[in-house]
């Protein structure tokens, strides 16, 4: 029997942290093949989503996959994207969270093997407005991220 991976179990108690403390949790994720989102909202390669309470309907955080409703510039859109693919959980207000590797058949192992990711994905300076904040504060102290292998 092969070990379970502790990184859903960390997502969903930063989750759980988060929402306990009145914070907003956002993730990050590496969009590839796998991850459905509205490819309209991706930036280089990634897409930040709110993933509080307020803003998910029928959130569903399993050991391999995250699935959940959205609204994107308010229309309700379904979002699915594989554990594997979120490299940080955080909370917008203040950074707190934690940051991972991406696991094996990611993004960069495809661009790595010269193949073309998504097709379709927006070139880098397109710009996002989404009802959420798509991208996380600029804030000008050290990340409170910590990376996880």
């Amino acid at each position: 029997m092969s070990e379970i991976s502790t990184k859903p179990y960390l997502i969903r108690a930063i989750h759980q942290w988060c929402s306990d403390q009145g914070l907003t949790p956002y993730l990050s994720v590496v969009v590839d093949h796998r991850t459905l989102v509205p490819r309209q909202f991706v930036q280089d390669g990634q897409i930040v989503l709110n993933v509080s309470t307020d803003a998910t309907q029928s959130l569903v955080m399993g050991n391999e996959m995250i699935a959940f409703q959205a609204r994107f510039g308010g229309v309700a859109q379904n979002i699915s994207l594989p554990v594997d693919n979120v490299s940080a959980i955080y909370a917008r207000e203040n950074g707190h969270g934690m940051a991972f590797e991406i696991g094996a058949g990611s993004f960069e192992e495809e661009a790595d093997a010269g193949l073309d990711p998504e097709p379709g994905l927006p070139e880098p300076s397109a710009s996002v407005e989404a009802d959420a904040e798509p991208n996380p504060p600029k804030g000008g102290g050290r990340s409170h991220l910590k990376l996880v292998k």
